[in-house]
């Protein structure tokens, strides 16, 4: 009878082991590994809807079998997009402080939209961001404005000022409405006077 000696084969190839795994684990491979994989993980989350966008349709669809006459406010893919600025003209604003705070209602929409709804801000970009600025009177019809939006499925965002220079501490300055469709945003917005 004949007996092997495994030990000394298993030894060897764990050595094997061992050497190809410290080999393969060296930071000059490491890091390029997770630059290249956080990429691609973007690139795949980027193309494809998000729940909330999913949601956005389900709940417009609802809208428009209920209320037949609204609009639906999910844009198709081949749609025009735009966002629409509303600036209070009762705050008396500078035209600096105009300036700022619509870049506030910019960003602040750009940046809910990161976290919930890519698809539609992806759409947005490849339009070219556009943007319209118009007025309201006061804090009373920004408020009509903002509800009409959100009934019809738009995003909306509101600017409140820290209050360090021209405005009271709080106030309500800028109402951002999209981006949606034209149609949709313009259903909202197209009544209010350019700025």
């Amino acid at each position: 009878m004949r007996i092997f000696d495994n030990t000394s084969h298993s030894s060897k190839k764990q050595k094997e082991e061992k050497e190809w795994i410290g080999a393969s684990f060296k930071a000059e491979n490491f890091i390029p590994g997770i630059v290249i994989g956080f990429i691609l993980g973007l690139l795949l989350d980027l193309t494809k809807p998000s729940k909330s966008s999913n949601t956005l349709k389900k709940t417009s669809n609802l809208l428009t079998r209920n209320q037949p006459e609204k609009i639906l406010a999910t844009p198709k893919a081949d749609e025009e997009l735009k966002m629409v600025l509303v600036v209070r003209q009762d705050l008396k604003m500078a035209q600096g402080k105009v300036a700022s705070q619509c870049a506030h209602a910019a960003t602040g929409m750009y940046a809910e939209l990161m976290q919930s709804d890519r698809y539609l801000l992806r759409q947005w970009e490849q339009c070219g961001q556009p943007k319209i600025v118009v007025t309201c009177k006061n804090q009373q019809e920004m408020n009509k404005l903002k509800e009409a939006a959100e009934n019809i499925g738009l995003p909306t965002f509101v600017v409140a000022d820290a209050g360090r220079t021209q405005v009271a501490s709080g106030s309500r300055t800028v109402l951002a409405v999209g981006p949606g469709s034209k149609s949709a945003v313009d259903s909202v917005t197209g009544k209010q006077r350019l700025l």
